[in-house]
């Protein structure tokens, strides 16, 4: 059967199931991202966007929509894995399912709106339609086309203008369980001009079957406002994670994003930001740790749309085993973007001879007064500097440690969040540990 046909036949029954006072400007925008998923279907390595990458195995697999969860699923067991619910406001969706009772009392009260989008959209939804689904395009998107056209649940954070909210948001996704499920959470993210947060977007795997995580985060940062987005994501090992996120930054405003990759079988994140004002910033950084035969795909795009702005990209990977990582970095820099200056740097250390990666870094500068940079490097931990720390009194492991630590922590130390940041890099080495014992067997 036809993949296309399948999932035709679930939204033709997700589409009848639907309440009867939903807006009809939500089911036409569902129907287009239904016709545009039709139409192109899943993308092939034919693709040239997806020519390193086949996603062959997700539109194969009978993926089902995921139930809300194991009921057996208590606070603790988010907890392990989150922030601690006092040093955050906790958002908790299983299955792409707002889990009230998994989730922590916002950590400040006023006006900022942190919801389900269900709720949101059965409450207020003419509030959400000039947002919702306008930033992420279905044309020749065909994960976000599938995405908003199963669109339900997800989280919805709307920062008012000239607040600061204290503490972090963090909205943690729980995917998988019984059956091969999948999960199609949305969020959208609004700064009021003048506005900053901190969000934290984690997205952790049950135990269970193979799951497939399709996430759709969009994203606006009003004039002069900052919002610092950090996206960990540590799912299990059968896990299919396809991710996209879409930001416009307004004049003035500064937007950076660091995007841990720790977890899953075959993942792809696109990462988009137009900087759509005078003055504007945007930061991308990511590090990520693959190893076995896992597969990580990351494509991003910076779009130079006005004059005199600035970004910075930095990505950072760790290959152990037969794994596979790719690197597709693209900057724009459009005719009116005058004054624009833009660095892009990526970086692989290879810690066997069998892990490959494939880095294409892309400048597109159509203004001619710019400044734009970008550099790739691939190699091996130093040996030099190994038989330095080691001739100190270092175990072959501390000294590995130590300078892997050195190495990734450029972009881990820029976490604002001290409890996420030392739960990542926790996370990092026992998971270098497990590779390292694999070695020694």
């Amino acid at each position: 059967m036809d993949p296309r046909d399948l999932h035709a036949a679930r939204y033709e029954a997700f589409a009848a199931g639907r309440p009867a006072g939903e807006p009809g400007w939500l089911a036409a925008r569902r129907k287009d991202a239904m016709s545009a998923f039709s139409a192109q279907g899943f993308p092939t390595t034919r693709d040239e966007d997806w020519r390193y990458t086949s996603v062959a195995t997700i539109a194969r697999t009978p993926f089902e929509p995921g139930v809300p969860g194991p009921k057996a699923l208590r606070r603790e067991h988010v907890e392990a894995a989150a922030l601690p619910v006092y040093a955050c406001s906790l958002f908790v969706f299983v299955n792409g399912r707002f889990a009230p009772e998994l989730s922590a009392k916002p950590a400040q009260a006023g006006e900022v709106a942190v919801r389900s989008l269900a709720v949101a959209l059965a409450e207020s939804p003419a509030g959400l339609e000039p947002l919702l689904a306008r930033r992420a395009p279905v044309e020749g998107a065909p994960f976000v086309a599938l995405n908003t056209a199963f669109l339900e649940d997800g989280a919805v954070v709307l920062i008012p203008p000239r607040a600061v909210v204290d503490g972090a948001i963090q909205i943690v996704s729980l995917n998988g369980g019984e059956g091969k499920s999948m999960a199609h959470p949305r969020t959208l993210i609004v700064m009021g001009s003048g506005s900053e947060a901190k969000i934290a977007q984690t997205f952790l795997g049950v135990a269970g079957e193979a799951h497939f995580t399709n996430p759709v985060t969009e994203v606006v940062v009003g004039d002069g406002a900052v919002l610092d987005l950090y996206i960990d994501q540590r799912e299990t090992d059968l896990a299919y994670h396809v991710a996209s996120v879409y930001a416009r930054i307004e004049r003035s405003a500064t937007f950076r994003t660091r995007t841990i990759t720790l977890g899953g079988k075959l993942l792809r994140n696109d990462t988009i930001a137009l900087l759509d004002g005078e003055g504007a910033h945007a930061t991308l950084d990511g590090v990520y740790l693959v190893d076995g035969d896992r597969l990580l795909d990351n494509h991003t795009t910076i779009d130079h749309a006005s004059p005199n702005c600035t970004s910075h990209e930095l990505y950072k990977g760790i290959l152990d085993g037969k794994a596979r990582a790719i690197f597709n970095g693209r900057i724009i820099v459009r005719l009116d973007a005058q004054k624009t200056d833009s660095k892009q740097t990526n970086r692989a250390l290879l810690l066997s001879d069998e892990a490959q990666i494939n880095s294409n870094p892309q400048l597109e500068i159509f203004a001619d007064d710019v400044k734009c940079t970008h550099g790739a490097a691939i190699g091996q931990l130093d040996e030099e500097a190994l038989f330095y720390l080691r001739a100190r009194g270092l175990t072959p492991k501390d000294a590995r440690d130590m300078l892997i630590h050195a190495y990734a922590g450029e972009v881990l130390e820029g976490i604002g969040i001290e409890h996420l940041k030392n739960q990542l890099l926790r996370e990092l080495f026992m998971q270098l540990d497990r590779d390292l014992a694999d070695h020694e067997q």
